[in-house]
């Protein structure tokens, strides 16, 4: 057995990517900082109990557990840090008012995601708490764009739906949750063949509805007009249509390179979310690069009920769309005692500069530097010189 090799789907970052993440990183961190977004670092492990609160079924099949030694309570490894987030500002916070929340960390997954190659990301993401209108979602698609856009990713293809959707269709129809399931599936694929024989034991205008729902996508401005005309009165409905209009309206001017689309069948998640769901797609990349949307009801879950709505992207996936980072200048200095030429090297280090000491036979060989200077003794001083 080779005691080096990683279990399937699981992949060590080698300098120059992780460098590009970590640059990558800061940047995105930075820019929502001056958004006012405060950084959280919830635990890797939680009570699983807690850590799929509010979630649906997906998100448990998906968590690795394992028993806590020291409580013999199940453990979750996370999968996704969202609920997790929702749980500070419900519990920890507990504040009255708007909470921006963003973060960064590692989560794993019991099963390889459909169009991923990893079960390991590196979930990045941004939260709004405390705001029920459509202007928190357009906050968050904003966010987003820009966060693409630090990864020099222009063209981008963003997909917008609406959970409210389907709650007003099924409004007082009294569902098992094995049913919704299974109306999920349908929808999701598309399948009218399929749905057209599950939906009869449902009203004619019901089932006509949710027919109607997998060709209710396209062009906005399109599927918008005849969903208006076609769906059932419904104040859930009417509310999710205004929103979504809304949100086009204000995003047509975000990007020059953003194409806008609605899909009022693509409900993934739908479950865990509660109002406007969007999903940004980009060349070269066959499933989402960022999911995000409104998710009400995982604030209540922990028994306060608050408005919410983010987005989250796995930055190693990002990362590996961004342009490859050029090498990074640097200075070779000798390993030699000399208090002299320590003091310039901690000056030269201050400023920024990389500078490597190379120590006995070594050539200072690098993927991530390149040395194309060295510190040279004249006389009583020492100079960076061109080598």
């Amino acid at each position: 057995m080779n005691r080096w090799l990683l279990p399937e789907d699981i992949a060590d970052v080698l300098p120059a990517e992780a460098r590009k993440v970590e640059t990558l990183r800061r940047a995105i961190l930075d820019l929502y900082q001056s958004y006012g977004y405060e950084l959280v670092a919830p635990p890797i492990l939680e009570f699983l109990d807690s850590l799929l609160t509010g979630t649906g079924s997906d998100l448990n099949l998906q968590t690795f557990k394992l028993v806590d030694q020291l409580s013999g309570r199940t453990l979750g490894l996370r999968a996704d840090m969202t609920p997790q987030v929702a749980r500070i500002d419900a519990h920890l916070l507990n504040r009255a008012g708007v909470t921006r929340l963003c973060y960064a960390g590692s989560v794993a997954h019991a099963r390889t995601p459909v169009g991923s190659s990893a079960r390991e990301e590196l979930q990045l993401g941004a939260e709004i708490y405390g705001c029920a209108t459509w202007e928190a979602d357009f906050e968050a698609i904003t966010l987003l764009l820009k966060t693409l856009s630090l990864a020099s990713v222009d063209k981008i293809y963003l997909d917008l739906s609406h959970a409210g959707i389907l709650a007003g269709i099924l409004d007082d129809q009294n569902l098992s949750q094995s049913e919704i399931e299974t109306l999920y599936g349908l929808l999701q694929s598309k399948d009218r063949p399929r749905l057209s024989v599950w939906a009869k034991s449902l009203s004619p205008e019901i089932a006509q509805a949710l027919l109607a729902l997998t060709e209710l996508n396209g062009s906005c401005g399109a599927v918008l007009s005849k969903a208006k005309q076609i769906l059932p009165k419904h104040p859930l409905i009417d509310e999710a249509l205004a929103q979504l209009s809304h949100l086009v309206t204000a995003s047509e001017s975000l990007s020059k390179g953003l194409e806008l689309s609605i899909d009022l069948a693509d409900l993934r998640g739908y479950q865990y979310h509660s109002g406007v769901m969007f999903a940004a797609y980009v060349d070269k990349l066959p499933q989402p690069i960022a999911r995000g949307g409104r998710y009400d009801h995982v604030g209540q879950a922990f028994g306060r009920s608050r408005p919410a709505t983010g987005f989250s992207l796995d930055l190693l996936t990002l990362a590996n769309l961004s342009p490859t980072a050029n090498r990074k200048p640097a200075i070779l200095a000798p390993w030699i005692v000399d208090a002299n030429l320590a003091q310039v090297i901690a000056s030269l280090r201050a400023d920024g500069e990389v500078v490597i000491q190379v120590m006995p036979g070594d050539q200072a060989q690098s993927a991530e530097y390149m040395c194309d200077r060295e510190l040279r003794k004249q006389g009583n001083t020492w100079e960076v010189k061109v080598k």
